[in-house]
């Protein structure tokens, strides 16, 4: 495969490897207004706190808020060291405008005017247009990670148009390094096997809850030396308190009672070994050798100060084997 050695393979072991990625990045769809709206002075509180706790990797897309997230990701961080941070975005998704529909809320989940829309593009020249298009709206000169958004129904064109235009600008040194982003784990492992990506973003598909990646996507990960960027790991929220009430949400619907459930037995579990629900979620997809960070959506300073708190936990060991052994985990300790 080309591209695992060359003149840019430094850029992506600085990547890769380095201390900023860091076991903990800051996901910034909340900055987009995800469910409802955060203020600009709640978001930059949020990131002044994440930096101040050492969280070095900030994770955004033009899908979070139709722009919302890039430009307030890119003024919190103006003031900052461009060489101290990482910051990745997506393509995949063009951002249209729509004046037409401006007076309307945006139907997809973000509190904001629905002044664009969204339309699907992994052409080369989508892509490039989609990152001109970030490098603007956050004010930097440069993207560490770009991540393919989402490219569960456009493999063909993806893998054709989109990698090869992503990898070309690797190789220019406009962005670091090239990856696939996913609610699933089986269309990743195949990024891994055939494309030349560096990093792939899983979301959901590797947690306390559920380990399906186990069985795809992060053997080959390991074995290719590509890294594992874990979102979701909270399971879009029933993972989140101590004890999963019974309107917890579950990819981002009710979650149905089996597994409210499940997560409940998790817990009691975590609890006899003086650990939280949250504290053993993070520290459990840390354990795994191809995961090289784990993203968390934070919306304001309390959030980033409690995933702070829950990611400084030591974990004992016993407690993963006691999971495994009540049948709660598919990785063996």
């Amino acid at each position: 495969m080309t591209g695992r050695h060359g003149h840019h393979q430094a850029t992506v072991d600085a990547v890769r490897s380095s201390p900023r990625l860091g076991p903990l990045g800051f996901g910034a769809s909340q900055g987009g207004n995800l469910h409802r709206a955060t203020s600009d002075a709640a978001f930059v509180a949020a990131v002044d706190t994440a930096w101040a706790g050492g969280i070095r990797y900030f994770d955004t897309a033009p899908h979070y808020g139709l722009g919302l997230s890039e430009r307030r990701l890119g003024a919190a961080l103006r003031s900052r060291p461009r060489a101290e941070y990482v910051v990745s975005t997506k393509v995949g998704r063009l951002l249209v405008p729509s004046p037409q529909t401006a007076y309307l809320r945006d139907p997809e989940g973000f509190d904001v005017p629905a002044d664009h829309r969204r339309v699907w593009d992994f052409s080369r020249d989508g892509v490039r247009r989609s990152l001109e298009a970030s490098l603007r709206r956050t004010g930097l000169d440069r993207i560490d990670v770009v991540y393919l958004h989402d490219p569960d129904e456009h493999w063909e064109q993806a893998v054709r148009e989109a990698v090869p235009a992503l990898v070309q600008l690797r190789e220019q040194g406009v962005i670091g390094a090239v990856g696939a982003g996913m609610n699933q784990s089986a269309m990743l492992a195949r990024f891994v096997a055939e494309t030349d990506v560096d990093v792939v973003m899983c979301a959901g598909r590797y947690t306390l809850l559920e380990q399906g990646a186990l069985t795809d996507l992060l053997p080959i990960a390991q074995a290719r030396n590509v890294g594992v960027v874990i979102a979701g790991v909270y399971n879009s929220g029933l993972l989140a308190r101590d004890t999963p009430p019974s309107d917890a949400t579950y990819n981002y619907q009710q979650a149905p009672t089996e597994v409210i459930d499940q997560a409940r037995r998790i817990a009691r579990v975590c609890q006899t070994y003086g650990v939280t629900l949250p504290q053993a979620a993070l520290a459990f997809v840390r354990r795994h050798p191809a995961v090289v960070s784990t993203v968390v959506g934070m919306r304001d300073e309390a959030q980033v100060l409690e995933t702070l708190g829950r990611s400084d936990v030591d974990v004992p060991d016993q407690l993963w084997a006691a999971l495994y052994d009540e049948g709660l985990l598919d990785v063996q300790p």
